[in-house]
C-alpha cells in the first residue's frame, strides 16, 4: 500500500512539475514574441516612412529572424540559414550597445544597403523552409522562388570565377555543387537587392521622389542600372565546399560574365520589390539583349 501511495505521489509531483514548467516557459516566451512583433512592426513602419521597399519583408513572420550583434572584422554582416540568425556589426545596433537594431532613420545609406542584403537572405531562407502554402498576397514569392530554382541549375551550376578578386579579366571555370550554386545565386541576388536600396536612397535624396512609385525617375535610375551591369557590379560569391580549395580562398567571387542576368534583375524588381510593371518593361527595353540570360526556361523548352 505504501509503495502504491509513493508511486502516486511521485506521479502527481512529476505532472505538477511539468505543468508548472510549461506554464513558466509559455509566460517567459510570450514577452519575447511580443517584443519581436513590436520590433518588426516598427521596422516595417519606418521603412515605409523612408520610402524603402517592404513587399518581401511583409512575407516574413515577425519572429523569424534572430538578430545578434558583435564586433565583426572580416565581414560587415552574416546570415546563417537554418538557424535564421542574422549577425550584424554592433554599429548597426542602437547606441552600438549590441542589443536591438538601430532605427532605420539613423542608419547611413551603406548600412541600409548591408541590412537589406541580409534581410533578403532571411527572406530566401524563409521561402525554402516554410511548411505552409503562401497566402494570396504572397504568390509573387512563389514565382520568385521558381525562377531562382531554374536559374540555379542553368546559370549557377557552371560559373566563371575571378581567382584574384582585383583582376577581373583573369577568369577560371568552376562546376559548383548544389550547395555552392545556391549560395552563389543567393549572394548575387542579395548584392542586387542592396544595390537597389542604396540607389533608391541616393535618388530619393537628390529628387525627393521614390522610384518604387512609378516611371518618373526612370531616366535617372535605368542608366545607373545599365552602368552597374557594364561594370560588373552584380557579382556574388560562394564558399568552396572542398577543404583544399577553401584553404586557398575563403570565398570565390563570380566573374563579370557570370554576374546577375537581366531576367533575374527584372524578376526581383517586380516580385520582391514591387516595381510597377511599366517601370520593369522600360528597364527591359532600355538594356536590350546584352545582359540577358542564355538559359532556356521550362516554357522555352516546351515550345
Amino acid at each position: 500500500m505504501k509503495c502504491v501511495t509513493i508511486r502516486f505521489l511521485l506521479l502527481w509531483w512529476c505532472c505538477w512539475w511539468v505543468s508548472v514548467a510549461f506554464v513558466e516557459a509559455a509566460i517567459s516566451s510570450h514577452p519575447e514574441q511580443e517584443r519581436a512583433n513590436q520590433l518588426w512592426v516598427s521596422l516595417l513602419a519606418e521603412a515605409e516612412r523612408l520610402r524603402l521597399p517592404t513587399k518581401f519583408l511583409r512575407v516574413l513572420p515577425p519572429d523569424f529572424i534572430q538578430f545578434e550583434f558583435d564586433e565583426l572584422r572580416t565581414y560587415a554582416a552574416e546570415y546563417h540559414p537554418g538557424e535564421h540568425r542574422m549577425l550584424l556589426n554592433r554599429s548597426l545596433s542602437l547606441n552600438a550597445a549590441g542589443r536591438v537594431l538601430k532605427p532605420l532613420g539613423r542608419m547611413t545609406h551603406k548600412e541600409l544597403e548591408v541590412l537589406y542584403h541580409e534581410l533578403f537572405h532571411a527572406y530566401m531562407d524563409y521561402l525554402m523552409v516554410r511548411d505552409v502554402q503562401l497566402r494570396e498576397p504572397e504568390r509573387s514569392s512563389q514565382t520568385l522562388l521558381h525562377v531562382a530554382t531554374e536559374q540555379q541549375v542553368c546559370r549557377y551550376g557552371e560559373v566563371m570565377i575571378t581567382p584574384i578578386v582585383q583582376r577581373m579579366d583573369e577568369v577560371e571555370s568552376r562546376y559548383l555543387t548544389e550547395a555552392e550554386s545556391w549560395e552563389a545565386l543567393n549572394e548575387t541576388w542579395a548584392v542586387f537587392v542592396g544595390w537597389v536600396v542604396w540607389n533608391q536612397l541616393e535618388l530619393l535624396q537628390q529628387t525627393g521622389k521614390s522610384t518604387l512609385l512609378g516611371e518618373r525617375d526612370a531616366r535617372q535610375w535605368i542608366p545607373r542600372l545599365k552602368r552597374a551591369f557594364e561594370q560588373g557590379e552584380f557579382r556574388g560569391y560562394y564558399v568552396p565546399e572542398e577543404p583544399s580549395e577553401r584553404r586557398l580562398a575563403q570565398k570565390r567571387y563570380l566573374a563579370k560574365s557570370s554576374q546577375l542576368s537581366l531576367e533575374e534583375a527584372l524578376v526581383i524588381m517586380e516580385q520582391a520589390f514591387g516595381f510597377s510593371n511599366d517601370f520593369v518593361k522600360m528597364a527591359d527595353a532600355s538594356l536590350g539583349p546584352t545582359w540577358r540570360s542564355t538559359c532556356l526556361t521550362e516554357k522555352d523548352r516546351v515550345n
